[in-house]
């Protein structure tokens, strides 16, 4: 098949015929709409370009994609995502039962999947040195601090660091994502880990793997976009661990957004998770076998959830990501892609400047806020042992003022 042939299929003037005999004006049966995309012809021709560049099993990280598919985010706040419902972590410093402080732990990570923008949408490639700030207020009163910063380029490496000190949580990780072009399909393989720390416990650490994300539908048909693979959660001090499945549609059968999964005490299942990530979640006591609703977007409204407060952009340093890339924002929400293409070009041009000085003087970028100990990211925060004095130091740490990286200066 013509690569270019087949892709006509997906404009709204294409004159070929999707597979299955699929509707031109519908998105895939049993999908939501908030996770399909439609092109118009202009958009239609830039991504027929951009696919005759492409072969099967290829790495994306150099390919440049047009403004019009991006989230208007850079991927350091997308992290973000998962501070919406650490209300859920709160106080399980004092519930004594290791299996429940579990359960909790994978529902507060569950929940961080349906917070996610409309269509198939990918945010913006941080660029070495960015870095993204805010904090939060919660309905107790009390407040979360997160910082992420983009410790490598490539291959690109995204940390994070979150603290609520009053709440005796600390939730840390990285990501490294990797693109690869299917033919009708980009994956996108999520390796990292998110790590969970409720501080007020003796648990340690619970560490939990991410799935894959798929953007379906680059030929033929409509775009879609599906999680899946299979998680991992762990807490090996308590003994306890989890798996839970996405699922992907079949190309005959089944539906969009399932999963299906488990936790173990040691090598004993007692707890059964199903439902859609994306709407509702179920959490099933094997042994009682009661039900708890983990979530359901018809009573979890959007205005309840924590979202980062950020000062103005003309107060954040150059290299924060809102200020960094404030131009492609703007394009993209104004509707004028050749605006958001030329702020974007520049952005990704002083990138790669400041790789190349780097790489001919020999020299290696230097973090601000991580370094790499153990084989991880790490923060180069300790976080006291008096967590009442945490709140001031991690703003001190946070909010210090020193001079821009040259990434930033270039993009000045």
């Amino acid at each position: 098949m013509n690569i270019l042939k087949g892709i006509q299929s997906r404009l709204p003037n294409g004159s070929s015929t999707p597979p299955n005999g699929a509707s031109e004006d519908k998105a895939p049966e049993g999908s939501d709409p908030d996770d399909t995309s439609v092109l118009d012809e202009k958009e239609g021709s830039i991504v027929m370009s951009l696919i005759s560049q492409l072969r099967i099993g290829m790495d994306l990280s150099k390919i440049a994609f047009p403004t019009f598919v991006l989230e208007p985010r850079s991927m350091l706040e997308r992290v973000t995502d998962f501070m919406t419902h650490t209300e859920i972590l709160f106080g399980l410093e004092n519930e004594q039962d290791k299996a429940v402080r579990f359960e909790k732990v994978l529902q507060y990570y569950m929940l961080g999947w349906h917070v996610r923008p409309k269509g198939v949408k990918k945010p913006y490639n941080p660029t070495m040195g960015e870095i993204f700030r805010c904090s939060y207020k919660y309905s107790n009163g009390t407040e979360g601090f997160y910082v992420a910063e983009q410790v490598s380029h490539h291959p690109p490496v995204s940390a994070y660091f979150f603290l609520s000190p009053a709440n005796k949580i600390l939730i840390a990780g990285e990501l490294r994502p990797k693109s690869r072009f299917l033919g009708n399909s980009v994956q996108t393989i999520m390796d990292g880990e998110n790590r969970i720390t409720l501080l007020g416990t003796d648990d340690g650490e619970y560490v939990i793997s991410l799935p894959n994300m798929f953007a379906r539908g680059i030929l033929f048909g409509k775009l879609v976009f599906e999680l899946g693979d299979t998680i991992e959660a762990k807490c090996e001090k308590t003994g306890m661990s989890g798996t839970v499945e996405f699922k992907t549609k079949g190309f005959f059968s089944g539906t969009y957004n399932v999963v299906k999964g488990e936790i173990k005490q040691g090598n004993s299942s007692i707890g059964e998770i199903s439902g859609k990530w994306s709407h509702h979640l179920e959490y099933k006591d094997v042994k009682t076998g009661k039900v708890r609703v983990w979530f359901d977007d018809a009573t979890t409204p959007s205005e309840s959830l924590a979202r980062p407060l950020c000062p103005p952009e003309e107060e954040q340093d150059p290299y924060e990501s809102r200020r960094l890339w404030s131009g492609v924002t703007k394009g993209i929400k104004a509707g004028d892609q050749a605006v958001a293409q030329e702020a974007k070009t520049i952005v990704e041009d002083n990138g790669r400047k400041y790789a190349k000085q780097m790489e001919e003087g020999g020299k290696k970028h230097n973090p601000r806020f991580f370094e790499f100990k153990g084989g991880r990211w790490v923060a180069k925060f300790q976080v006291p042992p008096n967590l009442d004095d945490a709140a001031q130091k991690v703003q001190e740490w946070m909010w210090a003022k020193v001079p821009p990286p040259p990434a930033a200066a270039l993009s000045t």
